[in-house]
Order: C-alpha cells, then structure tokens, then sequence
C-alpha cells in the first residue's frame, strides 16, 4: 500500500495520488492506442500497473470508509463520507475505462487474427506465417489471461487483508470493553 498511512487524512493523500498515477496511466494507454491505430499497441505492464493501482485505491476506500464513521463531529463526518464516495466513484470510473481499454485490445486482437487467417486462406503458401501468428497470439492470450488471474488474486489478498484488519479493530473494541 503506498504511503502506509494510518490516519483517515493519510490514507486519503495515498489513494488521491493513487488516482493521480493510474489517471495518467490510463491516458498513456489510450495514446499508445491512438497512435497506433493501425496495429493497436499494447503496454501489458503499464495496464497491469494501472489496474493494481486501481485496486490499491478500491482497499483503501474500504479502510477509509471505517475509518470516517469514528470521526466524532457530524460536521466532519459528513465531509469525510462525501470525500470517501468521491474517491470511491473515481476508482470505479477508472476501473471502467480501463475495462473499455481492455475489451477494444481483445477485439483488435481478433480482428488481426480473422484478417490473417482470411488472408491465409487467400494465399495458400502463408499457412507457415499464420501459424506463427497464431502461436503469438495464443501466448499473448496467455500472458495476457496470466496477469488478470495474478491481479485478481492480489485483489482478493487485499480485501481478506483488510477484513482481517476490520476483524482486529472489532476485537480489540470488544477486549477493551
């Protein structure tokens, strides 16, 4: 978690500049695009880091969302609520380009691949180039697939790791008690 920060205040810098760098990273990945429309290059890293990113602020709304329901003035609370909601509805915004981002790669990815089969079957010596392509374009899938399972699998270590959080804090209210 960049930042480590334990107070609401903290934790709210990390995930506004969280926002920030995937923001930015998801507008670097839309001008790769852009600029290579023909061929639509990918940055696997770049969205990989971007989609931890997002999931990085997506953990800390859930640690700021308990954390400004113990605020004790309702004027503040209130604030913090507003303020927790506004990052939270970035993220999902964020995860939502990225998710657009992601299902335009794939179809431009299938179209290279219909277009080269069609002219495979035009051209019956560029059996040897399509199998090479097809080979790419399988371990692409495969890298590609790879990395979602990987993301998705620190995505889950995260909430577990912010439920044990929340169990903790629950248990030490009741031992204090």
């Amino acid at each position: 978690m960049e930042g480590g920060g334990g107070t609401l205040s903290e934790i709210y810098q990390s995930a506004k500049k969280l926002l920030m760098r995937a923001q930015d990273g998801i507008e670097r990945l839309e001008r790769l695009e852009n600029s290579t429309s023909s061929g639509g290059l990918d940055s696997p890293e770049l969205s990989f880091v971007v989609k931890k990113d997002i999931s990085q602020v997506l953990s800390l709304c859930a640690d700021m969302d308990r954390l400004w329901r113990s605020v004790q003035a309702k004027p503040q609370r209130d604030l913090w609520r507003r303020k927790v909601e506004l990052v939270a509805e970035e993220a999902g915004s964020l995860k939502e380009s990225l998710d657009r981002y992601f299902a335009r790669n794939q179809r431009r990815m299938k179209e290279a691949q219909e277009r080269a089969e069609l002219l495979g079957r035009a051209n019956g010596d560029s059996a040897h180039v399509l199998r090479i392509f097809d080979e790419e374009a399988q371990a692409m899938q495969s890298v590609h697939n790879s990395k979602r399972m990987l993301a998705d699998s620190i995505s889950t270590g995260a909430a577990i790791l912010s439920k044990y959080s929340e169990q903790r804090e629950r248990l030490k209210v009741f031992l204090i008690v």
